[in-house]
């Protein structure tokens, strides 16, 4: 269990939690460092252009969803049928907008269809079928389903289907990614993307779209977004309790998330981790397991990466 600190922060990002080793990484770490601090770039960016926070965490977002190494995006792991159905969440502090989508089986960037419905449509979330319909109906990027299919993912497809079960074991969660961010105005954005669980049965649906359980911004509280098991962080309403616990119960940042993450979510016997960012630029990462690939970007351009527990990362400058 950890919680790092930080300040004067304009990004942090996440690519998922669980049981993560060295020895299960090896030379792929600096695979998965690279990409982050690639997407932690593109939002610096947009931040020095003066943009949205929105603007922010959707361009590091969809950076991570172009990478095979993340399960979101182009990485996606496969359902039972072996498709893809792929869920976003974003969500603005400045007026609570927020836009959803679950279950997409052709949109090359869910978090961009995501916006999209906040900016566009009268609706928070779209579904299924109607949300895939969505996409053709307002032309947004698509691609075709040998895009989506990697030979990693249906490696682990394969090995699911052969042991006859839904495993909710550490090693099917990772790979969700997130963001959450504050522009020069102090409005707070935050940013999920994810592919669900290998092997995944029946249309299951966890907590990344779900607005208030892995995603939610307020600007009176914090922006956060969460990676994990789902079915506990949608049980907890993971999210919205973090912001709800400063805005009404006075708590700090690093004593809400700790709270959530690392006793309710514990006692449940849910593991994943959190991102979170207020308005000042204070930001914490916390986790209740052994790591969480995530990285932060300050306003002088130093980024950290990290991908185990608290201080194990590293520091560097990309102003």
């Amino acid at each position: 269990m950890a919680t790092e600190n930080f300040t004067n922060a304009v990004l942090i990002i996440h690519g998922g939690a669980g049981i993560i080793t060295r020895e299960q990484l090896g030379e792929r770490e600096n695979a998965f460092h690279d990409v982050l601090i690639e997407a932690l770039s593109r939002g610096y960016a947009e931040w020095k252009a003066r943009h949205s926070s929105v603007d922010i965490v959707t361009t590091a977002v969809s950076h991570l969803e172009n990478s095979p190494l993340f399960n979101a995006g182009h990485g996606s792991v496969l359902t039972h049928t072996g498709s893809v159905e792929m869920d976003a969440a974003v969500m603005r502090g400045s007026d609570l907008a927020a836009g959803s989508v679950t279950q997409l089986t052709t949109a090359r960037n869910p978090i961009l269809v995501a916006r999209h419905v906040m900016d566009h449509s009268p609706f928070v979330m779209l579904a299924g079928a109607g949300a895939d319909q969505y996409v053709e109906e307002n032309e947004l990027p698509t691609e075709p389903p040998s895009y989506f299919i990697t030979p990693l993912r249906q490696h682990q497809l394969d090995q699911q289907r052969t042991s006859g079960t839904i495993s909710l074991s550490e090693d099917n969660k990772f790979g969700t990614v997130g963001a959450v961010a504050v522009d020069d105005n102090g409005d707070v954005a935050a940013a999920t993307s994810t592919g669900g669980m290998t092997n995944k049965h029946y249309g299951r649906v966890g907590d990344s779209p779900i607005i208030g359980a892995g995603t939610y911004a307020d600007n009176r509280s914090c922006a956060v977004s969460a990676t994990g098991h789902g079915e506990y962080f949608i049980r907890t309403t993971c999210a919205a309790s973090i912001a709800s616990r400063i805005r009404w119960g006075s708590q700090s940042l690093h004593d809400a998330s700790e709270a959530v993450v690392c006793d309710e979510l514990m006692t449940l016997g849910g593991s994943g981790g959190i991102i979170a960012l207020q308005s000042d630029g204070t930001g914490v990462a916390t986790i209740n397991c052994s790591g969480m690939y995530r990285g932060v970007v300050t306003t002088s351009g130093d980024v950290y990466i990290a991908t185990f527990e608290a201080d194990s990362g590293i520091w560097k400058d990309i102003a």
